[in-house]
């Protein structure tokens, strides 16, 4: 999938594609002002979190480093009937940023379709599951003490400005499951300074660091964390686990007798090791994922006129002579093989207008649209969904 963001990721970062991820500390700038405020803007972050139900610690308020209590800012909704809703009570929340705050809304692609195109693309480009984390920050107000994560970070800064120090590791690739609790911060300072409009971070795993708007008096700051948690040697070893118990050896109780059975047990582990390799796990991962939420096609509500791919990761696409299989989470469906130029078509992950394609592909891709989004491998392209591709993806056939 084409996506304006991530060429302006790439070209920012001096990156030629998904392989730099993880592999250094690396800084730049975008010089296209209306991409950044087509992403998100404080306004629009706003709205999400004034429209919605939403709960700790999904969304939360931070004041002088400590999160606000929640009753502070929310406020139950109560409708004629009597039931009671949580919302944010912006006046509370708008008082809170007055004086200087924090807003966090964790998962901002599960309430936002642009967030949520993003992510997708950055998952087609990554081959690994992303989320995305806005952070808006009031006039003078502190940020969060040193800190590192779990996970390889993109940032975007997207409104006014912020300030950043980023420091090396205190150990190579930390994990949330871990050996060593790493509370120690490092001393090396890798960057330290400021986050303007435009600008693109990659902070590695691992790496501490801490943003804060202390000390800057009145003003805003926006910005978006990508958080793209890759896979690594202790995600196989747990598969292989799983994989395992197709074994009779490894289903046995051990034997507390020393030495009873050992050897038996590590050449079984070792041709299990063999058998299922690295990339194969890999693979797998993709094919494991759910299929992701959108609005069911209804033809009741009106004809299917437009559709796009939301699956998670790219679906593969064999040819078998007569036939070709799609393969996309967890599903396969066969085909005939006079289908394939409208499934390439249909499967590219940009929005498809159906009687535009039609013209180039054949008619059989009105059939074709409607075995996928039935199958949930498309989506009905309607015009919320529609609204996160606009000005960042370019539909397939234009």
């Amino acid at each position: 999938m084409e996506h304006q963001l991530i060429s302006a990721i790439e070209a920012a970062l001096g990156w030629s594609g998904a392989d730099e991820l993880g592999k250094g500390f690396v800084r730049g700038s975008m010089d296209d002002p209306a991409l950044v405020s087509r992403i998100l803007t404080p306004n629009r972050l706003l709205d999400i979190a004034m429209r919605r139900s939403l709960n700790r610690p999904q969304f939360r308020c931070f004041q002088k480093g400590e999160e606000v209590h929640p009753a502070i800012y929310y406020t139950d909704t109560v409708s004629p009937r009597g039931q009671s809703i949580p919302m944010v009570n912006v006046r509370s929340l708008g008082r809170l940023l007055g004086e200087g705050a924090t807003l966090i809304l964790d998962q901002a692609n599960v309430f936002d379709p642009t967030m949520e195109v993003t992510c997708r693309a950055l998952q087609w480009w990554s081959h690994e599951r992303v989320q995305v984390n806005a952070y808006l920050t009031t006039n003078d107000a502190s940020g969060f003490p040193l800190h590192w994560d779990d996970h390889d970070v993109v940032i975007i800064q997207l409104a006014g400005e912020k300030e950043w120090e980023v420091r090396g590791t205190s150990r190579k690739v930390p994990m949330y499951r871990d050996s060593d609790p790493n509370t120690t911060p490092s001393e090396e300072i890798v960057w330290a300074g400021m986050m303007r409009t435009g600008d693109v971070m990659h902070i590695p795993r691992g790496h501490w660091h801490q943003a804060t708007r202390n000390g800057h008096g009145s003003g805003k700051s926006l910005h978006v964390t990508f958080g793209i948690t890759k896979r690594t040697g202790a995600s196989w070893l747990a598969w292989l686990a799983d994989w395992s118990r197709e074994h009779e050896i490894f289903r046995q109780d051990l034997d507390r007798v020393q030495g009873s059975g050992t050897q038996a047990l590590a050449e079984a582990a070792t041709r299990l090791i063999g058998e299922r390799s690295p990339a194969e796990f890999l693979a797998a991962y993709e094919q494991a994922t759910t299929l992701p939420r959108h609005v069911p096609f209804l033809d009741i509500l009106g004809p299917l006129d437009a559709v796009v791919c939301t699956t998670h990761f790219p679906p593969q696409i064999r040819e078998n002579g007569e036939t070709v299989d799609v393969l996309a989470s967890g599903k396969k469906i066969t085909l005939a093989a006079k289908a394939v130029p409208a499934v390439r078509l249909l499967l590219s992950g940009r929005p498809v207008p159906l009687e535009q394609a039609a013209a180039v592909v054949g008619a059989e891709v009105a059939e074709v649209a409607e075995i996928l989004v039935k199958e949930e491998l498309c989506a009905a392209l309607t015009p919320e969904l529609s609204s996160g591709y606009t000005g960042l993806v370019t539909n397939a056939v234009s």
